[in-house]
């Protein structure tokens, strides 16, 4: 094979041709090749409307200096990326104009053509072959090629250029453009027929998807995609149910919106949009999600609504219920959208109804039951929400896994983790006191504070490891209790021994065992703790949260904490940063 010098220009049908005679031939290996399609063709295409512009494609953010090394990159033959285009039977909102130009209509059809990454690229395109000099004289597409220079340029006047300034809209008009080349003289000609070759003949790689789902377009517009921009399931929902009067995102933020007040206004939008899909009687998995826009407009707006009431009713729920001050304390987020459905059915549930709710929310939220949420578990916890609710079953039965100490043993201390926030959300139950004080522990400033302050390690850190214990294992849940952040300074790296004895010498033992009691830490903990026994007080520490969760779940006990409000940075941080679902495997 003799391949072209590094100086030699190197079209896209080189390259495909290459990639045809070297790359595996099945049908699916074969789907998503890339075929070269010339860059005229391409903005022709987009100003006829034959490719069409989805809704959610971000607005033109190039700069001027962007747009002339793109031209610059185009004129040199160098290559500027693939293009992505998907395929559908969908119809979807689409932009009527690119570059500020006006798109043909959009004619009825069976499949549409969709523009998904290169939008800035052919934006640029359309934009320099095909603006008129009719209004703005600083238009980014007011653009010209100087052939004395040799380089783009942009103008900012309506004159007619100079004549050695070649206007670009000129490369999609060959006679006016070789006209206005006869006048100039012997030494532009060959300048200015390269430029015009370049461009008619440039090529660029054009993937184009077929057969498949938005949720697979997502997936992979978010891996070919430059800046690894995603492409959500909720943009194309809302250009796929767009209209004049109806936009899905406004729906949805106007949910949010409702649950701000209680510090859930910053929930991800794709779990409000699988509680939408559960409300409308489709599912909450990512297929249900997408047969939202067969429905009939009327139903989905009716299945937004109910979602936006029961919504209110669930965080009422889980704020004073459960004692979640913040969409951030919820150990899975995922959770929500079933909450959210449990009391859209059941919108005003009895006080054993309640009880089970409240039970449930235990059992799944300590066992990690939503890890790794599925469609199979996402079907079966409708049918169970639906028993509960139509009264057929007086549990929601979910198949979790039975608690074992290992939960506290094994699982590490991180604030972010959802191991952690359950666990913090059971010894809030508890109405925590601080050791030393005896002050009720603010328990909702302690859940909400992303760093942490209100915990502290029974056993310190640094004492462990200065006695050669590893970070793991000083780490560990069963380690952990509440306490104020004062206090928390106060005993910094201090073994048990010295400040147990030191509050014991001050207010009494029965009383430092009343509030260890408190903080769910029993009295064979505290003996051990008292030996500087740390082997044995993990292993009783977690035996007694391990009879504690079963008792909390077969109870289905209603926090005793009173949650405060967040304080001012937590209430920022809940309407700041969005809380989202990384627990779905969907």
């Amino acid at each position: 094979m003799n391949l072209p010098r590094c100086d030699e220009m190197i079209s896209t049908s080189d390259v495909v041709g290459l990639e045809m005679k070297y790359m595996p031939s099945s049908p699916q290996e074969r789907a998503h090749r890339p075929q070269p399609e010339k860059i005229t063709e391409l903005a022709s295409r987009v100003k006829a409307g034959e490719i069409r512009l989805p809704k959610f494609q971000r607005r033109f953010v190039w700069t001027r200096v962007q747009v002339l090394d793109l031209l610059d990159s185009i004129s040199r033959n160098y290559p500027i990326g693939s293009l992505l285009l998907w395929d559908s039977q969908m119809d979807l909102a689409s932009e009527y104009n690119i570059a500020d130009l006006e798109i043909g209509p959009f004619d009825e059809r069976e499949r549409w053509t969709y523009l998904l990454d290169g939008c800035q690229r052919l934006s640029t395109i359309c934009g320099a072959l095909y603006w008129e000099p009719i209004g703005d004289q600083r238009s980014f597409w007011n653009l010209v090629y100087d052939l004395q220079e040799e380089r783009f340029l942009h103008r900012f006047d309506l004159d007619d250029p100079p004549a050695h300034q070649m206007p670009l809209r000129l490369l999609t008009q060959p006679s006016a453009y070789f006209k206005r080349l006869s006048r100039q003289s012997e030494e532009y000609e060959e300048v200015a027929h390269r430029l015009f070759d370049r461009f008619t003949k440039y090529e660029t790689a054009v993937v184009t998807l077929k057969s498949a789902s938005f949720t697979e377009v997502g997936r992979i517009f978010e891996r070919v995609n430059t800046r690894g921009t995603p492409l959500t399931t909720v943009e194309f929902l809302r250009a796929a149910t767009w209209r004049s009067d109806f936009d899905l995102l406004d729906a949805i933020d106007q949910v949010r919106n409702a649950l701000s007040a209680k510090h859930y206004g910053m929930i991800d939008r794709m779990l409000l949009l699988r509680a939408i899909s559960a409300a409308a009687h489709l599912g909450f998995s990512s297929s249900d999600i997408e047969r939202l826009p067969s429905l009939e407009h009327d139903h989905l707006v009716r299945a937004i609504d109910e979602t936006e009431e029961a919504a209110r009713r669930a965080v009422d729920f889980l704020t004073t219920e459960i004692g979640t001050p913040t969409a951030e304390s919820l150990p899975y987020p995922n959770q929500l959208a079933v909450v959210i459905e449990i009391f859209r059915q059941l919108p005003g549930p009895d006080g054993r109804q309640f009880s089970e709710i409240r039970s449930w929310f235990w059992r799944t939220a300590l066992s990690g039951y939503y890890e790794g949420w599925n469609s199979r578990k996402m079907a079966a916890d409708l049918q169970a929400i639906t028993a509960f609710a139509r009264g057929d079953s007086k549990r929601i039965e979910v198949e979790t896994v039975p608690l074992t100490t290992r939960l506290w043993l094994s699982h590490q201390y991180r604030r972010d983790s959802s191991r952690t926030k359950a666990l913090a959300l059971m010894l809030a139950t508890a109405a925590p006191v601080d050791l030393i004080t005896d002050a009720a522990i603010d328990t909702g400033k302690a859940l909400a504070d992303a760093n942490g302050m209100q915990f502290h390690h029974f056993f310190p850190k640094a004492k462990l490891d200065r006695e050669g214990t590893s970070y793991e294992q000083a780490n560990v849940l069963a380690n952990i209790m509440m306490l104020t952040a004062i206090s928390n300074q106060r005993i910094s790296d201090q073994a048990p021994p010295v400040y147990l004895q030191a509050e014991i010498d001050f207010s009494g033992e029965a009383e430092i065992r009343r509030r260890l009691d408190t903080c769910l830490i029993p009295s064979p903990a505290f003996d051990a703790a008292l030996r500087d026994d740390y082997k044995t007080f993990l292993s009783a520490r977690a035996e007694f949260l391990l009879s504690y969760a079963e008792e909390l779940i077969q109870r289905g006990a209603r926090t005793e904490a009173n949650v405060s409000p967040p304080d001012a940075d937590a209430q920022r941080r809940a309407d700041e940063i969005e809380v989202v679902d990384n627990d779905t495997d969907d």
